[in-house]
């Protein structure tokens, strides 16, 4: 696989993306409250895992926060840390490697389990890396991810389109798109990846006000990196407008705005087979009727009958 994207497909603009992620790589402190809290909730999905991973990937590892929190779990020996911008890659320590997600540079069949926290949201074909992971991936290698979901900030999308609109008789776009978790779980049987779950959580959080999300999210390197943005510099009438509209319409207890983040969690495993399969239709040793203590029925036919 090449790991190109055809010119039409592109969302991302990906040197956007690693130029923010160089960015905060130096000002992270202070603005990773969700990279180490999604860590953790990753690293538990990991302990309800009985197989064992010596050898790892964290892709798209930011400063390493999943790495430190993993510290062996998993039965994890080695932890290859990568990310897309290297400034990055270096601030996580150990092992560490620059690369693109969209190109990864590891031979088939050479991991243990890959593991992304926050990461695959900026990636312009998600399907087409899926499969590039999977390829990785030793037999009955695990994938298990967490990236963020449709309903993530949708106040401030929301704001911005009131405030654009309202100021400037027109509105383009602030917030990226996000994968939707109805979707989620078939992008991995696509990508080749047996007995496939995707879930959600919710998570919101509270802020002084409009401006303070804005600059966490950018000290996050989560700032607009969309191929179609506006390329002038914001208007201070319209982002006093958009913080303005925020507070009135999503304000919380004791005058703090609320934020919305949706994150997905992926998980999938590279097809082996001493996989448990699903039987064939018919081929039950035993009937439902008679594990549950009842009487079996032929369809529309009625009890007492």
């Amino acid at each position: 696989m090449s790991g190109t994207v055809p010119e039409g497909a592109r969302v991302f603009d990906r040197r956007r993306v690693r130029l923010h992620r160089a960015q905060a790589a130096s000002g992270l402190d202070g603005a990773d409250f969700l990279l180490r809290e999604i860590a953790d909730r990753l690293a538990d999905r990991l302990d309800d895992i009985r197989n064992r991973f010596p050898l790892a990937l964290d892709l798209g590892c930011h400063r390493g926060e999943l790495g430190r929190v993993l510290k062996g779990r998993g039965g994890i020996e080695h932890l290859i840390q990568a990310d897309l911008a290297p400034e990055m890659a270096a601030s996580a320590g150990g092992l560490a490697v620059a690369c693109d997600e969209e190109l990864l540079p590891f031979a088939e069949g050479s991991l243990d389990a890959v593991l992304s926290c926050l990461s695959l949201h900026w990636v312009n074909d998600l399907p087409g890396a899926l499969v590039q992971i999977r390829r990785a991936l030793k037999p009955d290698g695990l994938f298990l991810a967490a990236l963020f979901g449709g309903e993530t900030l949708s106040e401030l999308r929301q704001a911005w389109l009131e405030a654009e609109s309202e100021i400037e008789g027109g509105a383009g776009p602030r917030v990226s798109p996000f994968a939707d978790l109805r979707d989620a779980a078939g992008l991995l049987q696509r990508a080749g990846f047996a007995l496939p779950v995707a879930d959600a959580d919710r998570l919101t959080v509270t802020y002084p006000d409009a401006l303070t999300l804005m600059r966490e999210l950018k000290a996050m390197g989560e700032g607009n990196a969309l191929i179609v943005r506006r390329r002038s510099p914001t208007r201070r009438d319209t982002l006093a407008a958009a913080a303005a509209i925020y507070h009135r319409r999503f304000a919380e207890a004791g005058d703090r705005i609320r934020a919305t983040f949706q994150v997905i969690y992926l998980i999938g495993w590279a097809p082996s087979a001493d996989q448990p399969k699903a039987l064939k239709p018919g081929s039950a040793a035993q009937r439902l009727a008679d594990a549950l203590g009842t009487t079996e029925r032929k369809a529309g036919e009625k009890a007492g009958r």
